[in-house]
């Protein structure tokens, strides 16, 4: 393949191919870019100095630059190009009228101080992907779409995958609406500030019967593919998982003149329980983790009157994380009764387990060991993805390339320039043996 990390590979291309109906127009593709220059251009868009990390946040000004980016990819493809009602980006090569289309692509957005690989690996990936099928004259039967989700990491508005859940109905327009950052903004509001209708949001099933297939490429969150040896892997099921709320209400007093005694302290009751969740998900061979605390009044001299810890947590089947955040919840509530504190639980979001469509998940295994004979991987993940999202209503399938430390949501997630040149020729394998 010519569309590595190199520095050549920047064919100026004219393929003729088929329409999806009729398979005889022809589409000119005015100029491809390599995975390397593409990925040298995005490296920059949204990075903080001081951590190293990324700060893409949804409707924010890194954000604008990541869809620009985005636009300026597809035009010079010569794709057809266009936003939805909520604020998803979509390049498409064939008209998306004819049906069947087959659709990649992940997101752009991160986490606070997240790696440059999660999401937009399999956005720059899906580009290099279609140059690398115009370069061997592929000949398309179907439309091909690649798709930038909004707002995938859910790190401004505290809701993962909301351009994937408007779109497929699992967010209602009310509950969008009710979505606000840590400073106030409501989503709508971001939405105008960034030059986006709000009140356009909603389901699109129109759009989604359109689609045929949608295969996300991402980088694995995890070391299964770094153990196994394996560059490539294929998904298997994403664990259920969801986002819980704890408050923790006490008394706001002095610091310094309050006895402990006479203390109402919430921070105590939350202190505890975070090594409870470490506890019940150790028990329960499931994971759990309290990322994210507000602290009311949050000054060093006072004691705080409210505390509020947000729970992630995932297991592999249902039964075991309703356990395990069963377990969690009792043992905050005995601590908060101990120390004399309120504590309210809310349910913020929540996916339940997710199996992957498995005639395409079988379909991509033998399209990639067509050639090798080899059995390509096939393994779960405990993290949420669009294409679990949109697995209730199209057939949906995940490619993951490896990840040696399988560090993520981190400035030190990584992967080797061959793994991702790899994880390029399987997803072009791939969107080949579906759409040609």
């Amino acid at each position: 393949m010519t569309l590595g990390f190199g520095e050549g590979g920047n064919p100026s291309v004219g393929v003729r191919g088929s329409s999806p109906t009729a398979g005889s127009a022809a589409h000119t593709v005015k100029s491809g870019s390599s995975f390397h220059e593409m990925w040298r251009e995005l490296l920059p868009v949204g990075r903080d100095a001081d951590s190293g990390g990324y700060r893409r946040y949804a409707w924010t000004g890194p954000d604008a630059e990541c869809r620009a980016w985005f636009k300026e990819q597809a035009e010079g493809r010569g794709l057809a190009y266009e936003v939805d009602r909520n604020g998803n980006q979509w390049a498409w090569l064939g008209d998306p009228a004819a049906g069947d289309a087959v659709v990649t692509g992940s997101h752009l957005d991160s986490v606070p101080d997240g790696g440059a690989f999660d999401g937009p690996l399999g956005v720059v990936s899906s580009f290099a992907a279609l140059d690398e099928l115009l370069r061997r004259g592929a000949r398309f039967t179907k439309p091909l779409a690649i798709v930038n989700f909004g707002d995938e990491e859910g790190a401004r508005f505290g809701l993962a995958c909301v351009g994937s859940r408007l779109t497929s109905g699992a967010l209602t327009v009310a509950d969008a609406h009710r979505l606000t950052d840590g400073d106030g903004v409501s989503l709508p509001r971001a939405m105008a500030a960034a030059g986006y209708d709000p009140e356009a949001i909603g389901p699109d099933p129109e759009r989604l019967a359109k689609i045929g297939a949608f295969v996300e490429l991402h980088v694995e969150q995890g070391r299964a593919l770094d153990l196994s040896g394996d560059r490539v892997g294929i998904a298997s099921a994403i664990w259920p998982h969801g986002r819980w709320r704890f408050d923790f209400r006490g008394e706001a007093n002095h610091a310094g003149t309050t006895r402990l005694a006479d203390r109402h302290d919430p921070m105590l009751s939350y202190a505890e329980t975070v090594l409870a969740a470490r506890r019940e998900a150790e028990l329960a061979g499931a994971v759990a983790t309290f990322g994210k605390i507000a602290v009311d009044p949050n000054g060093v001299n006072a004691i705080p009157s409210r505390v509020r810890g947000w729970l992630d947590s995932r297991a592999a089947d249902q039964e075991t994380l309703d356990t395990v955040v069963g377990g969690i919840e009792k043992a905050a509530r005995e601590y908060a009764d101990a120390h004399g504190v309120d504590l309210d639980v809310v349910r913020e979001s929540f996916t339940p387990v997710v199996e992957f469509d498995h005639a395409l998940r079988d379909e991509l295994g033998r399209i990639l060991g067509r050639d090798t004979g080899l059995t390509v991987p096939v393994l779960g993940t405990g993290a949420g993805h669009d294409a679990g999202i949109l697995s209730g209503s199209i057939p949906t399938a995940m490619l993951f390339v490896r990840n040696p430390t399988g560090v993520s949501h981190s400035p030190a997630e990584s992967a080797a320039e061959d793994d991702c040149v790899a994880g390029v020729d399987a997803l072009a394998d791939v969107l080949e043996g579906l759409a040609c």
